[in-house]
Formats: C-alpha cells, structure tokens, sequence
C-alpha cells in the first residue's frame, strides 16, 4: 500500500559547515582535535573539502530532488575576530545560496552548529553572560547579508548537546565537569535562541526562524521514570520552553535511551547497537515528534530536521528511514502538523570525537581524492521525495 505525505511536505537532507569544509582551524572544534587526552579518535583536517567543492554538494542535491538543503554557516570565518568581518567568507555562503536557488532548491541556513570561534571561547563560551548577545550579533549582521536566499533560519543545532557534553560530560569543548557550568551554558543556550530570533526577524522580514533540539526517546526499566522526567528537565524542556512564537520547531532524533533509577543504561542484550554505541530505534522520531508537539501545546509546526543511522551497511539504513518515515504518516494521521522531513546527512562527513568512522551520509566520500558516489539509499530516497509518498 502506498501511503501519500500531504501536499507541499518538504524533503531535504542536510550537512554542517565543520564537518564538511575543511580547514576550520579559528573555532574551538578544530582546538578540541588537536588537545591531546581531549577523546577524539582524529582531527577534521581538509574534511570533504566542501569549502571548495560545495558546486559538487549542489548538484548532488539538485540530483537527488531535494526540495531543502540544510547547512550551516561558520561563524569563526564570518567573524575571525570579534567585530572583524569577513566579506569573503560571507559572499561565499552568499554564493552557495544562490546556487541552490538557481537548481530548485531551497536554502535551510543554521547559524550555529556546534563550533565557536576562538574568541568566543575565550570568554568562556556560553556560560558568560554576554554570549547571547554576541550571538545575536553576529546573526542579525550574518541574516542581513544572506536574507535574499533565506527559506528557513535555525538558530542552533542541539544547544543542549553542547551544554551537556560541552560542560559536563567534558567530551566536547571546553571539556567542562561542572553541572552548575552547565546550567548556566542552558540559560546562556536559551537566552541565545530568543535574542536569535529578533535578530534574524528584524534583519530577514518574513523568514521562518526556528531551533533543532536533540531529542530521545526514553524507556524507563526498573522504577527509572522519576530519572527519566529529571534527564527531560536538563536536556529537552528548558529548551521546548523558550520556542513560544516561533515558526517551526526542529525535531532531531535517532534512537532510544533506556534508563534505570540511577541513568542511563545498557540496552537490551539482543539489541542492535551501531557504530556510534547507540541502539538502532527508528521508532524514536514517531515518539519524539509527538512529545514536542504535545510539549509546546500544538502551536509550533514540527520540521524533522535531522534523522539518520551511520552505519556501512546501506540496505539497514534504508530499512531505518522507512520506518521512521511511517512513523511520521502515523503522527500526521494523527494530526500532528509535520512540514517536512531532512535526513541526516548527505555526505560520510567528519563525525565529531567519532572521527570518519560513523557513516551517516547518502554520498559516500573517498578519504583521498573526495570524489562523491551516491548509495543506493540515495537512489531510494530520491524516489521516496519524488512520489511525496512511502
């Protein structure tokens, strides 16, 4: 039986500006890398070097039929220095807009995914009180110069992933331990996305603003469901609580958690576990859809603005997007007012402290010469866009 997406839902897939480009030695990443002890299996290095070949990311797209292109704009080359302004760099993405314009598809721009710039840690990153505002900053000036290919803006890609692991957990920079950092990293995330906003709107009259949020599903074993409303309190509602008037919100989720009384624990014994050592669920997108749209009171659109599985085997990840995309007829049978979808990625791309080894993207990448191949899951995906059904 073929199941139809409503008229106009938006197909898309995505990529982020460090993970792709290359080169991106001023932002606090790429100081992360080469921080010995920091627990990255390998620097970005040249990465797909997209910086030069985003022509060939273009047509990719194009070829693909994809309705969006979500990508991020890098900040520590916009601003090198603090109230320094590149206009190279920002012509540059001014250029891959207008590309993607010329090909049919429209650009998702995210202004901040993952990386600062240098200076900007050196402030102590987000939790200095003046973070929000040098963010605001720097998106109404970036928002103004690329406003006239705008589709779509989102403020930041999993703030609270980078509050948790950042300052927390210590696994991304700055390295931090201090739950208390990284409360105040929450506040300075939150405080970031609202004055975002106004910026972006006052700078881009009439483009739709939003923020992504990592997203689980939870399932509490053993008396774990108190732990599972305190884990919701940190890393998912502080966030849900400040998109009150915004144009979408982007639900970014890839597996399940399962938590015990005392955290997170180990999955099943008979589970599948991937590369990045979480459990393959699919299922998790239906349940985290559901939970933002209930969360912020059915007033804020849903756009799924990243799902995926890394793996190298492509016929698991076709298997994966299928039923997390009948997860998303269901909600919308539902009525759960779902725009789109954006699979995570286009390309094998530099995975963060994982290194080149997770393989999330529908292109493959050759290590050597960056050549792009598509997979055949590119092929399924592309005809899945084109029919606008499953």
């Amino acid at each position: 039986m073929t199941r139809p997406f409503p008229d106009g839902f938006e197909w898309g897939t995505a990529t982020a500006a460090h993970q792709i480009e290359g080169g991106n030695w001023n932002n606090d990443w790429w100081a992360w890398e080469h921080t010995p002890g920091s627990g990255c299996v390998e620097p970005s290095g040249d990465a797909c070097d997209s910086w030069h070949r985003w022509r060939d990311d273009v047509a990719l797209v194009r070829d693909l039929g994809m309705d969006t292109y979500r990508f991020s704009i890098e900040w520590s080359r916009i601003e090198p220095e603090e109230g320094e302004w590149s206009r190279a760099a920002i012509d540059h993405y001014r250029r891959i807009g207008d590309a993607l314009l010329e090909a049919g598809v429209r650009p998702v721009v995210t202004f901040h995914h993952f990386t600062s710039p240098r200076w900007f840690a050196a402030y102590g990153g987000w939790k200095d009180d003046g973070a929000a505002d040098r963010f605001a900053r720097f998106c109404e000036r970036a928002a103004r110069e690329l406003a006239p290919v705008l589709h779509r803006a989102c403020t930041l890609n999993e703030p609270n992933i980078v509050a948790m692991f950042g300052y927390v957990l210590g696994t991304f920079p700055p390295g931090g331990k201090d739950f208390a950092d990284g409360q105040r990293a929450i506040q300075g995330f939150c405080d970031a996305h609202r004055k975002a906003v106004d910026a972006i709107r006052g700078a881009a009259p009439g483009v739709p603003v939003g923020l992504t949020l990592s997203m689980n599903e939870f399932h509490a074993v053993d008396g774990g469901d108190t732990m599972v409303e305190q884990i919701r309190s940190v890393m998912e509602d502080p966030f849900l609580d400040v998109t009150d008037g915004d144009d979408f919100f982007g639900v970014q989720s890839y597996s399940r958690l399962v938590v015990g009384p005392g955290g997170p624990t180990d999955p099943p014994a008979d589970s599948l576990v991937l590369p990045m050592g979480y459990e393959y669920w699919p299922q998790a997108l239906a349940t985290t859809i559901r939970r933002a749209w209930d969360y912020t009171r059915r007033a804020v659109p849903i756009l799924v603005t990243e799902n995926g599985i890394g793996t190298g085997d492509d016929d698991l990840r076709v298997r994966y997007v299928e039923t997390a995309l009948g997860g998303v007829l269901d909600c919308l049978d539902d009525g759960v007012d779902v725009r789109g979808y954006t699979y995570w990625s286009l390309l094998d791309n530099f995975e963060w402290a994982h290194g080149y080894g997770p393989e999330f993207g529908l292109v493959a990448v050759d290590r050597a010469t960056f050549a792009r191949t598509p997979k055949p899951s590119a092929r399924w995906y592309a005809e899945v866009a084109a029919a606008n059904a499953l």
